[in-house]
């Protein structure tokens, strides 16, 4: 559990890396995006029968990073919505 805690924080950094622009998005958003990332990221491996959910593996580890990066676009997008309103 707290190995994918770790992976899902280190998702997250690399997703805001990545992703250009500020993003006010504090360290727990962070988090919970890398984690939800990488759960995105571990069940299309798993559908392609490239390891469990719960492994480490290239596809899943890069997939993960590509819709954290897309969901910090979401949360963005949202975000900005919220201010202008």
């Amino acid at each position: 559990m707290i190995g994918f805690l770790v992976a899902g924080l280190i998702i997250g950094a690399l997703a805001r890396l990545i992703k250009p622009g500020k993003q006010n998005l504090g360290i727990l958003a962070t988090l919970g995006l890398g984690l939800v990332g990488s759960v995105i990221g571990g069940v299309i491996a798993n559908f392609f029968n490239k390891g469990s959910i719960f492994e480490l593996n290239v596809l899943g580890f890069v997939l993960a990073v590509v819709f954290a990066v897309l969901l910090i676009g979401v949360a963005e997008s949202v975000a900005g919505k919220n201010k202008t309103a």
